[in-house]
């Protein structure tokens, strides 16, 4: 069914095609006509139209059941993913057994296959469902996007690492297509900004965070690519950049990255994501910085593993 909000000439008066008025006049329009294009959820909120606020939830259903538990799912999932690797190391990258019998995936198919469900998912929901409108939550939702879209169709592509097991890739596919639903989803469907969001402090100090977490995770991953020559397979200290500070500086970038995004959508999912990215990365970080002790004598002793100066 198909609703049009439209200001009547009375200034005094909103009228719905269905001919029920509310007192206080609100703003829409937009292509399609499904779609309260509104100054703010919280304009629908407060008029005084019950007929309008049926319309409402009608045009953008949440699955708010879903998000509350998908969420606590992935912040439960990644304290458990950090103390397993606590005492065990993920088998990827050097970590890898050569010698295992399980199916490998070449290093540039498998970070391709399971990193492209976080960014089409979000990509199809957009494209297939109705959304609510507003500025900040499209900016926040290209975002995450972008992060995934050259984690797909750029990173993958000139990687140089290691093959990984099947097992792995396929756990990577069931976690981003479940997080690219969770994320997309509530910033299309069900977190409720005012219209003004994309000016709001926290949406500008986290964007800004963001893309310096991201600046940082792509110039550190290009480091590492270039660290050997075409044929080497032996490890090399990585210099330069963050690696200066950290060992893991590739990871110190998506980290802030993410918490960065926590912050400018200021939304429980996001933060259930930025705790799943330090648990499940952050050792990453840890296990290297030991490496790199163990292997190199020469090895920096000031540097860090995962936060400068810090840890």
């Amino acid at each position: 069914m198909k609703y049009i909000i439209c200001v009547n000439t009375n200034k005094n008066k909103t009228r719905t095609t269905s001919g029920t008025h509310c007192i206080e006049p609100i703003k829409c329009g937009g292509r399609n006509p499904r779609v309260l294009h509104v100054g703010g959820f919280n304009s629908v909120r407060r008029a005084h139209c019950s007929a309008l606020r049926n319309i409402t939830e009608e045009a953008m259903i949440c699955q708010e059941n879903t998000i509350h538990y998908c969420s606590w799912s992935v912040a439960v999932g990644g304290l458990l993913y950090l103390l397993r690797q606590m005492t065990t190391h993920t088998p990827y990258g050097r970590y890898v057994d050569t010698k295992s019998p399980g199916m490998m995936v070449p290093a540039r198919a498998g970070w391709f296959i399971q990193e492209l469900p976080s960014f089409l998912v979000p990509v199809l929901l957009f494209l297939t469902t109705e959304s609510l409108p507003g500025i900040g939550r499209h900016l926040l939702l290209w975002t995450f996007c972008l992060h995934y879209f050259q984690r797909t169709f750029v990173f993958s592509l000139l990687t140089k690492g290691r093959a990984s097991p099947l097992h792995i890739v396929v756990s990577a596919v069931i976690f981003c297509s479940m997080n690219g639903f969770l994320q997309g989803h509530y910033m299309l469907h069900c977190t409720q900004y005012h219209s003004e969001w994309h000016r709001d402090t926290r949406f500008i100090t986290g964007v800004l965070v963001f893309f310096s977490g991201m600046a940082i995770n792509i110039h550190s991953d290009y480091i590492l690519r270039n660290l050997r020559k075409p044929g080497e397979l032996s490890y090399k200290i990585p210099r330069g950049g963050m690696f200066e500070l950290v060992s893991g500086a590739n990871f110190f970038g998506e980290i802030i990255e993410w918490c960065g995004y926590a912050v400018a959508s200021w939304s429980f999912p996001a933060f259930s994501f930025a705790l799943f990215t330090v648990c499940s990365i952050g050792p990453r970080a840890y296990h290297h910085h030991r490496y790199y002790l163990e292997k190199f004598k020469d090895y920096p002793k000031s540097r860090k593993a995962v936060i400068p100066f810090l840890l």
